[in-house]
């Protein structure tokens, strides 16, 4: 029997690119070694069923088994009644197969098999997920283990993918609606009159009364850390009474590799009675760091090892970082029982550090910021604000910061006295950041005074920190970029959209590089959301202080009111996407399209369309 293909609507995108040829020929087609389907399936949430996405019928899809070295070949046959797409996160390949609808390729029209082939380049843990719409919400991810081919730099006696992931009982599309008609839809962390009576015995009624006005002059609210709450938080698709679970022997090394594949929460991982040793991070390979507890963002992954002693069970947590919900998975030796789950921690709240407002007293005094009480609370004067480059509401939802003029203006970086944040990534790159890791008080990539610095659910506990990051082999030489390019994550928590440098990706121009230049990202967070920043088909040489062993990543959180750097090697002709990974964020426009211009124009055939 013969497959009719449909070669149109590929071949007509090829030709608006300019390029000359999209498929390859259909007798050159080779049986592929994985074949996926993106199938309608039936979900639970919310003591509910409603209709989901999952590949091979499944949620997540199924892990992906491949060798560093040889060419993937996956046929992805899409039965949904919409187009479809599946990108390939964190893997280096040709721009044609990187699976982004617009950019990369038309995407999967229903009914058709649109097969990838990429060489693998790499190892380590990935994931995949489609690119088209809000699917990904919906259940459409899976994971990635790529196997080296020299063994990894430690051992390990047993290998379990762990896929962290949210789901909501409303539909994708309903959030993204809520969330315009009201940003605080699904906050369920408001604070009540219980809340201001608690604060006021605490603190004192001016104080807490100052507090309240700073924050409602401003028209934001410190529990807003995550934009969406009530999810059914899952490991490996199973709920905390589902319990997923791995087998042990005392004794035996495990290597976990947590993956974050939900769509806006980030978690806290923590295995009480075990530490966690550190040793993969997006995929490579860093210096071990033994660590109590992590915050993975959404779309990183890491691998770590564990080594239980004991014939018990040992509870795998994984918190959000709202503190809104907390999941479970069990690590069992034979015969143990089921492990426990602990009470919720105390939710956190965003400061004034978060939105940018640490400042020295005296300076506040005279840019109309008077501090109403010992505890720093503070009155805005947006009059004075406006004069001395602190924009309220602007084009995003922090208070956007003109840092030249808050530095004539007597706002000086954070000294011994509290006076305001630094710009982090400026201190490591100029050698400020000593070689020690953070400590549980000062982590270098949170504001200092934040809300958000992550701590120990045991005192004196280790939280891993992007400063404790070292590669063990550098992908790249080091070199000096050619240049720096600024990119302002903004946007407005109150209409509910987002952007880079003010202008959403419906408006903007692409970002255009240079094949073979070396560029400065300078991500500048002007807004009370932490913003995981993915570029794609290259890596990103995050600044956390190492210098030639800087690590090599695909997502880097970016915190409120900090300031982070990385650097890339442009060695991906190609169109590429780059955007925030919170998906209503990257869907509401903190999104944009970088070109590569020059260097080897690969001819992008590669991928298959039956049609």
């Amino acid at each position: 029997m013969t497959t009719k293909l449909n070669l149109r609507p590929a071949r007509a995108f090829a030709l608006a690119l300019g390029l000359t040829a999209l498929l390859n020929d259909a007798t050159a087609a080779k049986a592929a070694p994985y074949e996926l389907t993106i199938n309608p399936v039936t979900v639970t949430s919310g003591g509910e069923s409603r209709a989901a996405i999952g590949y091979n019928g499944q949620i997540p899809g199924p892990t992906l088994y491949l060798k560093e070295g040889e060419e993937a070949v996956i046929a992805v046959t899409n039965n949904l009644d919409e187009s479809s797409s599946i990108h390939w996160h964190g893997i280096i390949l040709p721009s044609d197969q990187d699976g982004v609808p617009g950019i990369s390729f038309p995407g999967i029209a229903p009914g058709e098999t649109f097969t990838y082939r990429f060489p693998v380049k790499q190892s380590g843990t990935y994931w995949f997920h489609s690119h088209s719409g809000l699917q990904e919400q919906e259940g459409a991810y899976g994971s990635i283990v790529i196997e080296p081919k020299t063994p990894d730099p430690f051992h390990y006696d047993r290998d379990y993918v762990v896929v962290l992931s949210d789901r909501h009982p409303d539909k994708a599309t309903t959030i993204l609606s809520n969330l315009k008609k009201s940003a605080d839809y699904y906050n369920r962390q408001q604070r009540t009159l219980l809340d201001f009576l608690k604060d006021s015995r605490e603190k004192g009624t001016a104080a807490t009364l100052a507090d309240r006005l700073a924050w409602g002059e401003m028209r934001m609210t410190p529990t807003d850390i995550a934009d969406v709450q009530g999810y059914d938080l899952l490991i490996n698709g199973q709920t905390a009474e589902q319990n997923w679970t791995a087998d042990f022997n005392p004794g035996e090394r495990l290597r976990l590799r947590l993956i974050n594949a939900s769509a806006m929460t980030y978690f806290d991982v923590r295995i009480p009675g075990l530490q966690m040793t550190v040793v993969q991070a997006d995929g490579n390979n860093v210096e071990p760091v033994t660590v109590d507890e992590l915050r993975i963002a959404v779309a990183e992954t890491y691998d770590v090892l564990v080594e239980p002693k004991e014939e018990t069970a040992y509870s795998l947590l994984a918190e959000s970082m709202s503190r809104s919900g907390m999941t479970r998975a069990t690590l069992a030796a034979g015969g143990s029982s089921s492990s426990t789950v602990p009470e919720g921690r105390e939710p956190p709240l965003l400061t004034m550090a978060d939105m940018g407002m640490s400042m020295d007293h005296g300076s506040m005094m005279q840019h109309g910021m008077a501090p109403k009480s010992d505890d720093g609370a503070m009155k805005m004067d947006h009059g004075g604000m406006m004069q001395h480059g602190m924009a309220p509401k602007s084009d995003g939802s922090a208070m956007k910061m003109d840092h030249g003029s808050m530095m004539q203006h007597g706002m000086a970086p954070k000294s011994d006295d509290g006076a305001m944040k630094m710009d982090h990534g400026s201190m490591m790159k100029h050698g400020a950041l000593p070689e020690a890791s953070a400590s549980a008080e000062v982590d270098p990539f949170y504001a200092p005074g934040s809300g958000l610095v992550p701590t120990t659910f045991i005192e004196g506990g280790r939280f891993l920190s992007y400063a404790d990051l070292k590669a063990v082999t550098p992908l790249y030489e080091k070199r000096e970029p050619v240049r720096e390019i600024e990119i302002r994550l903004t946007g407005n928590m109150e209409r509910y959209f987002w952007s880079m440098n003010g202008v959403k990706y419906s408006d903007a121009e692409p970002i255009r590089l240079q094949f073979g230049e070396r560029v400065r990202f300078k991500f500048v967070n002007e807004t009370m959301m932490t913003h995981p920043m993915h570029l794609h088909g290259m890596w990103m040489i995050l600044d956390s202080g190492k210098g030639a062993q800087n690590p090599a990543k695909h997502t880097i959180s970016i915190a409120p009111g900090t300031t982070v750097y990385a650097e890339t090697e442009v060695d991906a002709p190609g169109q590429w996407a780059f955007h925030c990974h919170l998906l209503y964020h990257m869907a509401t426009g903190m999104f944009n399209k970088v070109i590569v211009e020059g260097g080897p124009q690969a001819a992008l055939p590669g991928g298959e369309v039956k049609g």
